[in-house]
C-alpha cells in the first residue's frame, strides 16, 4: 500500500489498522510510514482520553443508572446575561450508559461544535423539553426567577417525566421529582452538558430569526449580549420590543434611567458672606 493510501486510509479517515498492521508501520523504513503510525497512536490516545472525560462526565448519573433509575434529567438555562430575548431551558434525558464524543459546557464549544452535537444529542436522547421565559416576565419577575421559571416549564415539558434531575446550581421549587444541584454541573455532568448545547444551540437560532423581524441591532451575530456592537445599536435605534426593559443600558436607552452625575465633579465654589 502506498503511503498516500495509508494516510488517507488511517489517519484522514480513521480507518482501523488491521491486526499487528501499527507495529508494522512503526518498524518500517519509510519515514512516512512511521508518521503514520505516530499519527495513528496519537489518535488512538486522544479516544482513550476522550472515553476517561466521558466517564467522569457520567459520575452523577452513573450510581442512578446502577441503582435502576432509567429516566434521570439534566436541565440547564442559556439567556441569562443578555439585553434582549428570552431565556431559553432545556431537559435532556439520555438512555443509561449513553456516551456522546464531545459533550461538554456548550460555553466551551464553539458555535459550529454545538451545531453538529445537537442532532446527535436528539437523535439519542429518550426525552427532550424546552422551555422558555419571555421578556415581559423577565422584567416582571427578574432574571433570576425568570430563568427558574424556564428551567421548571423546560422540565414539565418533558414526556416521560424524570424519575430523578439533576440541575445546574439551582433548586426548582413546585417539582414533585428528586433533584440534586451541581455547581458547574454542565462541566461535569452528560445530561446537563447535553441540555445546555440544545438551549444554546435553539435560543441562537431563535435569535437569528429575530434579526429578521427587527433589523439593525445584530441580534444574529451577537445574540442580544451587551456587545459594543450592540450597545451601539441601542444608542442609535432606541430599544425593540424583545429589548429587556429591567437591564440598565435598555432602560438608559428609554430614558428610564437619569443621566448619572460625575462621581468626581468638583464642589461649587462657596461664597463668602460680607460683612
Amino acid at each position: 500500500m502506498s503511503l498516500e493510501e495509508m494516510r488517507r486510509r488511517f489517519v484522514e479517515c480513521g480507518e482501523e489498522l488491521p491486526r499487528g498492521g501499527l507495529m508494522l508501520l512503526e518498524a518500517d523504513r519509510r519515514a512516512g510510514a512511521r508518521e503514520v503510525a505516530a499519527r495513528v497512536w496519537r489518535r488512538i490516545h486522544a479516544a482513550q482520553a476522550e472515553g476517561r472525560r466521558l466517564s467522569r462526565l457520567c459520575a452523577f448519573e452513573q450510581p442512578l443508572w446502577d441503582a435502576g433509575l432509567t429516566l434521570v434529567a439534566g436541565v440547564d438555562e442559556v439567556g441569562m446575561a443578555p439585553l434582549a430575548g428570552p431565556v431559553i431551558a432545556a431537559a435532556v434525558i439520555l438512555a443509561p450508559g449513553a456516551r456522546i464524543k464531545g459533550v461538554n459546557d456548550s460555553k466551551q464549544l464553539t458555535p459550529v461544535e454545538r451545531e453538529a452535537l445537537e442532532p446527535e444529542i436528539r437523535s439519542k436522547a429518550v426525552a427532550i423539553g424546552m422551555g422558555r421565559a419571555e421578556v415581559e416576565e423577565i422584567d416582571t419577575l427578574n432574571i433570576y426567577h425568570a430563568g427558574l421559571l424556564a428551567l421548571r416549564r423546560a422540565v414539565l415539558a418533558l414526556l416521560p417525566q424524570p424519575e430523578h434531575l439533576l440541575v445546574d446550581a439551582r433548586n426548582l421549587k413546585g417539582l414533585t421529582v428528586p433533584q440534586q444541584p451541581i455547581i458547574k454541573g454542565d462541566a461535569k455532568s452528560i445530561t446537563i452538558g447535553a441540555a445546555s448545547i440544545v438551549a444554546k444551540v435553539h435560543r441562537d437560532r431563535l435569535m437569528a430569526d429575530l434579526e429578521a423581524q427587527y433589523p439593525g441591532y445584530g441580534f444574529a451575530h451577537h445574540k442580544g449580549y451587551p456587545t459594543a456592537e450592540h450597545l451601539e445599536a441601542l444608542e442609535r435605534l432606541g430599544a425593540c420590543p424583545i429589548h429587556r426593559r429591567s437591564f440598565a443600558p435598555v432602560a438608559k436607552a428609554l430614558g428610564l434611567i437619569p443621566e448619572q452625575q460625575e462621581l468626581f465633579a468638583a464642589p461649587p465654589a462657596q461664597t463668602q458672606c460680607r460683612t
